[in-house]
Order: structure tokens, then C-alpha cells, then sequence
């Protein structure tokens, strides 16, 4: 990359890998379980592999090329609603990436995702411990929701 500033483009087949990494770094910042050791041709097939992908993900890069953060996003349905919005799974920037316009940059990316979808909302959830977290989306005119997330892995076969 040429550019003296950071930038945030669409992930490519060759970003998997760090995108990987980045997604464990994630997870461990989020005291969360590892992601699985075959992430990178699952997201792959998610990303690149299907028709019309439904999984979108963003990288943010440095000038000199080295890719420091993610969003991934995906069209979802609110029934309350009767409409469409953009669900943004994941948002992460390495610690000494914060601060210097990536995160808007990212945020920005996805609103675009948003528009580009035929959205005008877009939904995400961050843990309640991450104020850092909470006074960025702040900033942004975000305002947080209550509820709890809920998971229940289904076991194959019962």
C-alpha cells in the first residue's frame, strides 16, 4: 500500500491468516473461548465460497500494509421491526491501533455495508465491562440496548 494513511478495505483471500490471529487476539481480549482451529477455511468458504455472500468482513490496514483490526457484518431480520438491519459481529482493533481513526474508519466501512444493502440500522453488542468500547460507539450517537446474549449449542444427532 501507497498511502501515508491508515485505510479500511474489504478482506481478501490472503488476509484469512491475520484475520485469524485477529480474531483469537479478540477473543482472549473478550475472556472468551478460543475460535476453532479450522477458522480460517470456514471463514473462507463464508467469505469467498458462496454465491452471494452473506458474511462481510473489513480489514483495517496500516500504510505500510500490516492489517490491524476487523469488522465482520451480516444482513439480519428484526420481527418487531418487520425489516432488515446490519448485524456487526465483530469490531476489533489491536490495543496499539486504538486511537487513530481506524475505528471510525471501520465503523464508517460498515455504514456503507449498511447502505449498500438497502439498511438503515445497524445493530452490535460489546461486552458491559469494555467502557472503552462503550464511549467509542458513544461518540459515535450509538446508544446501547439492555438485554442479556444467550447461547445454546445444539449437540449432532439429539
Amino acid at each position: 500500500m501507497t498511502d501515508a494513511a491508515p485505510a479500511v478495505r474489504r478482506a481478501r483471500p490472503e488476509d484469512i491468516p491475520r484475520v485469524v490471529d485477529l480474531a483469537a487476539e479478540h477473543a482472549a481480549y473478550e475472556h472468551a473461548a478460543p475460535p476453532p482451529p479450522d477458522l480460517a477455511p470456514r471463514l473462507t468458504a463464508l467469505l469467498f465460497d458462496a454465491p452471494a455472500p452473506r458474511l462481510r468482513c473489513l480489514v483495517a490496514e496500516l500504510p505500510g500494509g500490516e492489517v490491524v483490526g476487523y469488522a465482520t457484518c451480516s444482513p439480519e431480520i428484526s420481527t418487531w421491526q418487520a425489516g432488515e438491519y446490519l448485524h456487526m459481529d465483530c469490531l476489533f482493533l489491536r490495543a496499539d491501533s486504538r486511537g487513530s481513526g481506524l475505528g471510525v474508519l471501520l465503523m464508517e466501512a460498515v455504514a456503507a455495508e449498511a447502505r449498500a444493502l438497502g439498511l438503515d440500522e445497524i445493530q452490535w453488542q460489546t461486552p458491559a465491562w469494555n467502557e472503552g468500547a462503550a464511549r467509542f460507539y458513544d461518540r459515535l450517537g450509538a446508544r446501547p440496548k439492555e438485554k442479556l446474549r444467550y447461547s445454546l449449542t445444539l449437540r449432532a444427532g439429539g
